[in-house]
Parts: C-alpha cells; structure tokens; sequence
C-alpha cells in the first residue's frame, strides 16, 4: 500500500457492559463476538494495522490471539460510561504518534459489536472514502422508521415529531432516511487530531444492507445475529 494511504483500524472494547456483561467477548457461533471484527479488518486489502484499545486484560489476550496489536491497557477515565468514542481514538493515535513513531493518514474505526460487517465493507467503504476525497465517511443502512411518521406526547396530546407542510403525505412519496448502523467510521488523520471531529466537511455514506447491520446491545440482538449466521451458512 501507497504509504500515503497507510490505514490504522482502532477497535474500542472496554470491559464493562451494563446492558449484556461482557458483551465484546460473548460467544457467537462458537467465536468471541470482537474476533469477527478483528478478522474483517486484517483480511481487507485496505487496512495497514489493526488494533485494539481495551482496559480488559482478558479482551486484551482474545485480541491478540486473533490477531490485533493491543499495544497499551486503556486508562480507567477513557473507560468509564461517559468516556466519548472520539477521546479513546485520539487517546490510540496519540500514543502511536507520541510512543511508537508510527503515523497513519486514515483512521478507522470499527465497533466491535458489528459482527456481520463484511471484508468487502471495510473495503468498499474505504474505496468510497478515496473516490469522493471524503474527510469522512459512516455506514448506514436504510431506515424504517421515517421521522415525518414519528409522534410525541405533548402532555397528552400526540403531535407530530416533525413540523411539515404537507401532514398528509403517503409513505411511498416519502424520500429514503439512512441511520448510521455503527460498523465502519473512517476519518483523516487530523480531522480527528486537529479538527477534533469524525466528521469532516466532505462527509460521506457507505450504504450496507439491513442483515449486516446488526449491533449487538442487547441478548435479543445477539441471537437474532446467530439466527443470521445459520441462514447464510444453510445458503451457501
């Protein structure tokens, strides 16, 4: 690869896990659910380093027989709750930079609990990013649930979420909505550094379809990823 196209791919997984304990190392289809991510990322053409930050020793071990580099233990203040996704990638680039002399334009990040984002993903998103000389790019896939459909409660009175024009507009005139699906963020180095942001003025969206878009949050979401996994290997 072009060194000036050198890609570090950051994987955040930090111990805790309220919702679903343990989740980033829970088990899917006999595999840690991080070791799907891991895998993508060292077998795609456009990622030079794979990593990951975690403050777990034992996600640290997982890791690195997967594959990944896990050059530090994140500190305890960039593993809370309220620690922001943009600090621990700042937090990662920083220590390469500052403490192993490496640099690398494009950083990606991959949430680990994306475990059917595929290799061609990771390398159709990057190939886009470089197409449109993106300053960053998010995966999405199409969303159900349009915000002109979305209701509140306005004390008791239901109100559109929305303020429109036209309240009596069909679903099919309706133009698509993406929401981000969590899989695939990539930035330029100092947007990230320097700019503080994921996202650039020339931003960009990577459309990946509904079944490889899980994110696993809850037990349901991790069995409905198994119930994936057995149909596309019952289909192959």
């Amino acid at each position: 690869m072009n060194s000036s196209l050198k890609c570090l791919a950051i994987i955040p997984a930090r111990g805790g896990s309220k919702g679903l304990p343990d989740k980033n190392i829970r088990l899917l289809d006999q595999k840690p659910l991080i070791q799907y991510s891991i895998e993508a990322a060292l077998q795609s053409s456009c990622v030079t380093e794979v990593m990951v930050t975690t403050d777990s020793i034992k996600i640290a071990e997982i890791s690195r027989h997967a594959g990944a580099t896990v050059p530090f233990l994140r500190p305890a203040e960039l593993s809370n709750d309220e620690a922001k996704s943009i600090d621990v990638l700042q937090h990662a680039v920083d220590f390469y930079e500052s403490q192993l002399k490496q640099y690398y334009s494009y950083i990606m990040l991959l949430q680990p609990t994306s475990p059917l984002r595929q290799v061609q993903d990771i390398e159709q998103a990057f190939t886009t990013f470089l197409q449109y000389e993106a300053d960053s790019l998010q995966s999405i896939t199409l969303s159900h649930n349009h915000p002109y459909l979305l209701r509140e409660l306005d004390g008791e009175q239901l109100v559109p979420y929305l303020k429109h024009e036209d309240s009596h507009l069909r679903r099919q005139d309706l133009k698509d909505v993406y929401a981000l699906n969590g899989a695939i963020y990539i930035v330029k180095r100092d947007v990230l550094m320097i700019e503080h942001s994921l996202v650039g003025h020339r931003n960009y969206g990577y459309i990946m379809p509904e079944e490889r878009s899980i994110d696993i949050d809850t037990a349901f979401d991790l069995r409905l990823a198994q119930f994936m996994l057995t149909q596309n290997s019952l289909s192959n």
